[in-house]
C-alpha cells in the first residue's frame, strides 16, 4: 500500500520495504524570469531547450554503465540523497522533461539532513527541482546556447528582456530547492555580464563555478 504526497514537481511515496520513492521532473521549454532588471537593467529570461540534458543522461561512461548524476539537497555535494552510480537514482530524458525516481533507503532516512529535506517536501516547503550543469566546450558543441532580444510589446508580455536558450548542457546533478522560478519546478539564476550577455565560467575554478551558476 503506497501513501503519496504531491507538492510542486515532487512526489514522495512510502514503499512496503520501508524505503521512500521520491519522484520529480524538470520540464523543458518553459521560460523563466530570472531577473526583472531592477530600476535600470533589462529583464533576463531563460529557457532550457528540449533534450538539452540528454548527453550525460543517455551516453555511457568510459568505464561502462551510465554516467554518474546525483540528487542533492540544495546543490550541496555534502548532502547527497541518491545517485545513478549507487543504483538509487533512475533518471530519464524525454522531449518534454527530465524525470527521475530516487530511492531513499531506510539508512539514509536516519541521516539528519535527509530528515530535514524530506520533512520540507512533505510540508510543501521544498517544492522545486534545480539542475546543476555546465556548458560543453565549443570544440564539442559550437553553439550550446543562444542569446536573443525579446523585443518590446508590453501588451503581450514582452519587455525588452534578454532571453538565453540553453541548447545543450552537461548535467551533473539535480537538487531539491525551495525557491521557484520555472512554472512547474525551479532553477536558479545564471551568470550574466554587466552588458546583459552570458559570461560562462571557466573550467577548473571550483565546483560551483564549473556548474555555471550563481545564487540570488
Amino acid at each position: 500500500m503506497l501513501e503519496g504526497f504531491a507538492g510542486g514537481g515532487l512526489e514522495l511515496r512510502k514503499r512496503a520495504s520501508g524505503a521512500l520513492a521520491l519522484q520529480g521532473s524538470f520540464p523543458y521549454g518553459k521560460r523563466a524570469v530570472l531577473s526583472d532588471g531592477g530600476r535600470s537593467g533589462r529583464p533576463k529570461k531563460e529557457v532550457i531547450a528540449p533534450r538539452a540534458f540528454a548527453y550525460r543522461i543517455n551516453t555511457p561512461s568510459d568505464h561502462g554503465g551510465k554516467k554518474d548524476i546525483h540528487l542533492l539537497s540544495g546543490h550541496d555535494y555534502g548532502k547527497p540523497l541518491a545517485s545513478v552510480r549507487s543504483g538509487t537514482l533512475d533518471i530519464r530524458d524525454t522531449p518534454e522533461a527530465v524525470t527521475f525516481t530516487a530511492t531513499i533507503t531506510e539508512e539514509m532516512q536516519e541521516v539528519s539532513y535527509v530528515k530535514d529535506i524530506l520533512a520540507a517536501v512533505a510540508a510543501g516547503l521544498a517544492i522545486g527541482i534545480s539542475p546543476g550543469f555546465r556548458l560543453p566546450p565549443k570544440r564539442a558543441v559550437p553553439e550550446p546556447e543562444k542569446i536573443e532580444d525579446e523585443g518590446m510589446d508590453p501588451e503581450n508580455g514582452a519587455h525588452n528582456a534578454i532571453i538565453r536558450t540553453v541548447m545543450a548542457a552537461l548535467l551533473y546533478e539535480m537538487s531539491i530547492v525551495t525557491r521557484p522560478a520555472y512554472p512547474e519546478t525551479q532553477i536558479e539564476q545564471r551568470n550574466w555580464s554587466r552588458d546583459g550577455l552570458i559570461m560562462p565560467d571557466g573550467l577548473g575554478t571550483g565546483l560551483h563555478r564549473t556548474l555555471n551558476r550563481w545564487r540570488a
